[in-house]
């Protein structure tokens, strides 16, 4: 059976041997977090996992098992019915559930006797979540990264999209869902769990060649409710930096266009807004709600950025980016999709 375990450890390298990657925990957990491409097949469904749980306790473990056996038993037979029945006898999964125990070790086996390959991740989640901090904290120190900086609406996150089909991108924003900013939640959208943010950037970079230049943007150590984990975010503040220089006119166009759904829903700008009371003063706020109220976006964006976001930029940069002042400066004069495409281009050349 050993032949037929997989460790933690060669799981970055691994994944892409699997057919399939099945998750046998409860949908709660899943949702939490899980590894990258895997499908929830759980044995045990989120209630009944707690009727188990509570049996355990004011029972007895053997009477736990019983019923846990028998709902596994039958949750396992309805994931082969539903799922699985066309696999050829070649498909290859690994299965994985919280400690590598008895959930995965009842769907492995079954797999295993019907004939296909099928693996079961040792330790299961537990370990593999275990792996993911020390690949991160390990990985950190090999990475090279150029820090794309610029202050708020220049169009960092822009100029990242335009590199990625040029060179090696880590987009912190995208992977945690947010702008980074008060006003940066996405609409319609959550952010992921802590844990799902680092699995999201462990999945990331194992995807990269840690040995050559990674482009990424400069955040503050909070993404939105995320934090990045210390040992890349310290690696981030000491590593070269670029800058974006915009006009301010240039930086609302951009604002404007990304913030757009704000101009449909002005109640979440002005309830984002009521946030920044307290270093502002209710005068101040209010008349910013005021304009949103009357739809002068334009004028409302602008006094942010004069007002708020640059002043918190300069600090920001000059205080946790050491290198800021000694990096390159290039200029963008357009909001347009070309005219990052162009800075991208220019920037490749400087290296």
């Amino acid at each position: 059976m050993s032949s037929w375990i997989v460790e933690p450890g060669s799981l970055h390298q691994d994944l892409s041997r699997f057919d399939c990657i099945i998750d046998v925990r409860s949908p709660a957990e899943f949702a939490l977090d899980h590894i990258p491409g895997a499908i929830n097949c759980p044995v045990l469904s989120n209630e009944e996992r707690a009727q188990v749980g509570t049996i355990y306790k004011q029972e007895s473990p053997f009477a736990a098992k019983k019923i846990g056996a028998a709902l596994v038993a039958k949750n396992i037979a309805g994931h082969l019915q539903d799922n699985f029945l066309d696999q050829e006898r070649d498909w290859t999964p690994l299965v994985y559930c919280w400690r590598g125990g008895e959930r995965s070790g009842a769907f492995t086996h079954i797999l295993q006797r019907i004939g296909w390959k099928a693996h079961q991740l040792r330790g299961g989640y537990q370990e593999f979540r275990r792996q993911v901090i020390t690949d991160l904290d390990q990985w950190a120190a090999q990475l090279q990264f150029k820090v794309i900086c610029g202050m708020t609406g220049s169009g960092k996150t822009r100029l990242l999209q335009a590199l990625k089909s040029h060179a090696q991108v880590l987009d912190l924003e995208e992977l945690a869902a947010h702008r980074g900013s008060v006003l940066g939640g996405l609409p319609h959208q959550e952010q992921p769990s802590q844990k799902a943010f680092e699995t999201g950037l462990w999945n990331a970079l194992r995807h990269l060649d840690l040995q050559k230049v990674i482009y990424v943007e400069s955040e503050s150590k909070k993404v939105g409710g995320l934090h990045i984990p210390d040992a890349l975010m310290e690696q981030i503040r000491n590593s070269e930096c670029l800058e974006i220089q915009a006009e301010r006119r240039v930086r609302v166009d951009c604002l404007m266009e990304e913030y757009a759904h704000f101009l449909e829903d002005n109640q979440a700008l002005e309830n984002l807004l009521a946030l920044l009371t307290q270093r502002y003063g209710k005068e101040q706020i209010s008349q910013w709600q005021a304009l949103s109220q009357e739809k002068k976006f334009q004028i409302l964006v602008d006094e942010l950025l004069v007002r708020h976001y640059d002043p918190a930029y300069t600090d920001s940069i000059q205080r946790n980016f050491p290198n800021y002042t000694a990096g390159k400066k290039l200029v963008i004069s357009s909001a347009k999709p070309e005219a990052y495409q162009a800075i991208a281009l220019e920037l490749l050349k400087l290296n």
